[in-house]
């Protein structure tokens, strides 16, 4: 398997990005990037999996329907992923979607197959929690839109993180990749990066995944720039670096076969006590790069 994707190589059809569980070896998690010029509209059926469309930049109008009825949703979106979270809808399994974008733009489509079906929602950009993780050098920004206990989905899980210039994140680093009850869940994760430029400069990072144990042999080191992908079964992965004068941001999408959704990790021993750090030390000043708004729009 091919774990990092460089931008271009994985299209499918309409869609820049196109990772499925079938191109990706393995059972569970998707994700599309969509972009559409203006007056663009896209339709495509969900078939067995559930789906999260989240603007990257731009606006949007989702409209999905299935046996159960006809739903609508407005996506305000945002200018790009550097300017402010996102509102998003939720799409269920079996049912007939269609994208449509005035002005044109550039849309996540984060997906997983699962066997409940549970009824499409739009989620306001004003309940995605904004969390600050780690401090110093470590600090980061994650917007949980559809974290576990956040927002209910079967399968899915899937949320932002923002990394300032010069700082790691995805550190130390950890792995959900063995079925421990309580302390560890199994689930496939994809990495999708975007950078911050500077004075028209592009940005870039790195990305390290190392290998967890006998059969879980996933090593990646991995330059990785705007529209990148890392895919990642297994393994220990972090940390994600992002170059100094370049904001980092990648969207995490995770699933997996367990039947508790949840995101439950193991540190790896040799750098886990870099937690231990973090209480003394002031979050980066430069997070949050913005909140959530106090209303939906």
């Amino acid at each position: 398997m091919t774990h990092h994707l460089p931008a271009g190589k994985a299209p499918g059809g309409p869609y820049t990005v196109d990772v499925t569980p079938e191109t990706a070896g393995w059972g569970y998690s998707s994700l599309r990037v969509l972009r559409l010029p203006p007056g663009g509209s896209h339709s495509f059926d969900t078939g067995d999996s559930e789906w999260i469309v989240v603007p990257l930049s731009g606006g949007c109008t989702v409209a999905a329907a299935d046996d159960f009825g006809h739903e609508t949703f407005e996506l305000h979106g945002r200018p790009d992923v550097f300017s402010g979270v996102s509102d998003f809808a939720y799409l269920p399994r079996d049912a007939r979607t269609t994208v449509t974008s005035a002005a044109g733009g550039r849309f996540a489509l984060t997906g997983a197959r699962c066997e409940r079906r549970l009824p499409a929602r739009y989620g306001p950009a004003s309940e995605v929690p904004v969390e600050l993780r780690g401090t110093g050098t470590c600090s980061r920004q994650v917007n949980n839109f559809g974290a576990a206990g956040v927002f209910e989905c079967d399968k899915l899980i899937a949320v932002e993180v923002i990394t300032p210039g010069g700082n790691w994140s995805s550190f130390p680093p950890h792995k959900h990749d063995e079925h421990r009850p309580g302390e560890e869940s199994v689930l496939e994760e994809i990495y999708y990066f975007e950078f911050a430029a500077h004075d028209g400069v592009p940005g870039l990072g790195y990305q390290r995944v190392s290998p967890s144990g006998p059969g879980r042999d996933t090593d990646v080191l991995a330059e990785v720039r705007d529209g990148d992908v890392v895919l990642i079964p297994d393994g220990w992965h972090g940390p994600s670096m992002a170059t100094p004068g370049h904001h980092m941001y990648y969207l995490n999408v995770m699933a997996g076969p367990e039947a508790e959704r949840a995101w439950l990790i193991r540190d790896h021993p040799d750098h886990a006590w870099i937690r231990a750090t973090w209480p003394g030390q002031p979050v980066d000043p430069r997070l949050p790069l913005y909140t959530a708004p106090e209303t939906s729009r």
